[in-house]
């Protein structure tokens, strides 16, 4: 199985490192560009590949175009750049998950927050937790931990119980996809929990200039620039108070 091949735009790097290998499935975490982006181009590549993502991620990979729209107020004349040519997958080629299944081996839990079309898998056989971006974003062998926020889905306290999801699986690693596996879960968990409550708190606190400036001062003292760019690209500073101010907004009207 191959778990969120990344975006087309680097489809090259994954085609080189399967080699002459094909996968037998491509499992979704969540639908987001950098997670999901070359789905579409390796179903045209082998037209029988099997696609499991969460039933509210399905349609738009079916679909892409409110997808694209969506993507496009964010990155403007970036997002082929960024991202590459989006391709739509035959609606035959999709299973919709809700949680609770067992996909090749894989347990499934629904794990949102980050995202409300995110899905966690737990390889049984092995241990490995392959966990989107319900972990968050670290590149090993650094300690520093990021919870990517953009909007429109960040929901902390869903977060919390997701992050509680993993921790009841008791992995033998965490496969983050940026950056790596982490064979320390009960930790990084942690301090992922740690982490996003702590960033929801400086948003409440900070305007967004404020916050964004603190952030990139923060990642560049924690990290070399040979990694720096790296956690960054993961972690664009631009998107990371607007999700997380929409959450509390959101809350806000929830309570009132």
């Amino acid at each position: 199985m191959l778990v969120d091949p990344g975006p087309e735009s680097s489809l090259h790097t994954v085609l080189d490192k399967l080699g002459d290998e094909r996968p037998e499935a491509i499992l979704l975490t969540h639908i987001h560009l950098d997670h999901a982006a070359a789905t579409g181009a390796l179903v045209a590549r082998w037209p029988d590949l099997p696609v499991y993502v969460h039933e509210r991620g399905a349609p738009h990979i079916v679909d892409p175009s409110r997808l694209l729209a969506s993507a496009e107020r964010l990155y403007g004349d970036k997002l082929e750049y960024l991202w590459g040519k989006i391709q739509p997958v035959p609606e035959a080629n999709v299973t919709a998950l809700a949680g609770g299944e067992v996909v090749r081996g894989m347990r499934v839990a629904y794990t949102p927050g980050h995202a409300s079309h995110h899905v966690s898998y737990l390889h049984e056989e092995t241990g490995t937790a392959f966990v989107g971006d319900v972990a968050a974003c670290r590149i090993p062998p650094t300690n520093l931990i990021v919870p990517p926020t953009p909007p429109p889905d960040i929901d902390v306290e869903l977060w919390e119980d997701s992050i509680a999801t993993i921790e009841s699986w008791d992995p033998t690693t965490l496969a983050l996809t940026h950056f790596g596996p982490v064979d320390e879960p009960a930790a990084h968990l942690a301090e992922a929990k740690r982490r996003l409550r702590e960033e929801a708190d400086l948003v409440r606190e900070m305007d967004e200039p404020a916050y964004e400036a603190d952030l990139q001062r923060r990642i560049s003292e924690e990290l070399d620039p040979e990694v720096r760019e790296e956690m960054f690209q993961a972690v664009p500073t631009a998107y990371q108070w607007s999700g997380l101010d929409r959450y509390w907004r959101k809350k806000a009207e929830r309570e009132a």
